[in-house]
């Protein structure tokens, strides 16, 4: 069964449960922010500490703490109880702020980026945990829709932040303005989140947890390995996949003994489970792992300066409001997620197969109608994973069926990034020198390209169309998969606030 039992909402007055949802809403934006507000401001923290050559692990040690501990917060809030575990995240994440703002070197701010990340892994899987909680599966719908936007206005507004806030009250700002915030929502959760206790006995599953964590920690490692050890198939990396590969073997292993395990196995016995957290890998490989690429494809392409390629990203985040907003009111109203999930592929798919068609010199609106495709298309899907396992998953396991999937999005991701840069450096070491006037293509910045003469800067645009072919139809590939997934999923009706009730009171007359 797909449908499974759920206890009544955990608060019963609306306009409590819309005030609560504010404060989650709010550190789902100081979580998500944080990763994109930082991008904008490395060049200046590099300036103040020095070490170059650590330059990435700034971003990549928050992302991999951030993954590692996803599912391992979703079974503690199963097993203790929401609410707490998620104050203990926020509290871990308001702490890791601090003393990020508060660093001496590069090595105790990488150390601080762990500890945030810790934090907004656990924020990230517990908001959407809590939600379901708070509102009935249809109505979680339209909801979850909101926090989809929240993601996407982080993504948007993060680097433009970051920028302004680096200038006007340097770096060490973007992480302590989070402290006020932090403090605010944990006072807001304190006061008005009703603790609801788990009906059973808290076993920690340390093994497994330990596990699971190695594995996420090497796929996002091996994922990374081109810019960290300079190939995919440098020996380190080949160490780091083999060692990813039997940390995974021992976790199921050890999960198959476990009384409570941080993933229940049992939860791919529904085939449902399975094939949204496909979905959720391929959604997370062409929504997040195309955006900077989008970036680099119209500057490099078109000729645009990076303030009009931002702006073009106006239609593809429109595009994401638009299918997200629409999909949750009408999955509310009509209680099926399969049809979302099936027209957001093919519509990322028609936009990335197209794309992969463009030239240097194809008009700029015909471009921007293909980004507002794949941003509708994104929308559509956005909740449909979340929403979906959490349906499927006995009300006893929600938290860590929600862990995975949103684990399975970020692991999408980190792969289809790497995928994406090894394509891309492939095609252009190919052009070599062959263009008169470049020395190396890859060094070429949007001014340093503006300067050039008209033939080479045609060039360069013409040599940057034929590495970007093949990565949209590596993309479009993704999307194919993701397609192929969303037709084999059951059409499941989800349940009606008033059947769920006259259900239970069935049940109670029945006992």
């Amino acid at each position: 069964m797909d449908m499974q039992t759920t206890p009544a909402p955990l608060v019963a007055d609306h306009r409590r449960r819309l005030i609560l949802f504010f404060f989650l809403m709010t550190a789902m934006f100081m979580a998500t922010l944080d990763n994109q507000i930082v991008s904008t401001a490395l060049p200046t923290i590099v300036g103040e500490f020095g070490h170059l050559e650590r330059f990435g692990w700034i971003g990549s040690a928050y992302l991999l703490a951030l993954s590692a501990s996803m599912p391992v917060y979703g079974k503690l809030g199963d097993l203790f109880g929401r609410k707490y575990v998620m104050m203990a995240a926020i509290a871990i994440f308001t702490i890791g702020s601090a003393v990020c703002g508060l660093a001496v070197s590069m090595n105790t701010l990488i150390a601080a980026r762990v500890l945030q990340g810790l934090g907004g892994g656990g924020i990230l899987v517990s908001i959407f945990a809590v939600n379901a909680d708070l509102f009935e599966p249809r109505e979680r719908a339209r909801y979850q829709s909101y926090s989809s936007l929240v993601l996407m206005a982080s993504g948007a507004i993060g680097p433009v932040l970051g920028g302004t806030m680096s200038d006007l009250f340097g770096w060490r700002s973007i992480f302590l303005v989070n402290v006020p915030i932090g403090f605010v929502v944990l006072a807001g959760l304190a006061f008005m989140l009703p603790y609801r206790k788990p009906a059973r006995r808290p076993k920690i599953d340390y093994a497994g947890a330990i596990l699971l964590a190695l594995t996420t920690t090497s796929i996002v490692l091996a994922a990374d390995g081109t810019e960290l050890f300079g190939s995919l198939l440098a020996p380190q990396c080949l160490g780091i996949i083999a060692f990813g590969v039997l940390c995974a073997l021992a976790w199921v292993f050890v999960e198959r003994r476990a009384s409570e395990p941080i993933v229940p196995l049992t939860l791919f016995s529904n085939p449902t489970f399975g094939l949204l957290l496909i979905i959720s890998v391929t959604s997370g490989a062409v929504a997040i792992g195309m955006v900077n690429y989008f970036a680099l494809f119209l500057q490099t392409t078109t000729g645009l300066s990076p303030s009009m390629a931002g702006l073009l990203f106006i239609l593809l985040t429109g595009g994401i409001v638009c299918g997200s907003l629409s999909a949750g009111r009408l999955i509310s109203m009509r209680g099926r997620y399969k049809p979302f999930a099936i027209a957001s592929a093919a519509c990322s798919t028609i936009a990335f197969v197209t794309l992969a068609q463009v030239h240097a010199g194809t008009p700029i609106v015909f471009i921007g109608a293909l980004m507002l495709l794949h941003g509708i298309g994104i929308g559509l899907a956005q909740q449909v994973p979340v929403i979906g396992v959490q349906n499927a998953a006995a009300s006893r396991d929600v938290g860590a069926a929600t862990g995975a999937v949103t684990l399975s999005r970020m692991g999408g991701a980190s792969i289809a990034i790497s995928i994406y840069g090894a394509i891309i450096a492939a095609k252009l070491s190919d052009v070599g020198v062959s263009i008169p006037g470049v020395a190396n293509i890859e060094e070429l910045t949007p001014k340093m390209m503006a300067a050039l003469p008209e033939a080479t800067r045609e060039g360069v645009a013409n040599a940057y169309a034929s590495a970007f072919s093949p990565l949209f139809m590596t993309a479009a590939g993704f999307c194919f998969i993701g397609l192929l997934t969303s037709i084999a999923l059951r059409n499941v009706q989800l349940p009606n606030a008033a059947k769920k009730l006259d259900s239970s009171a069935a049940a109670h007359a029945a006992e």
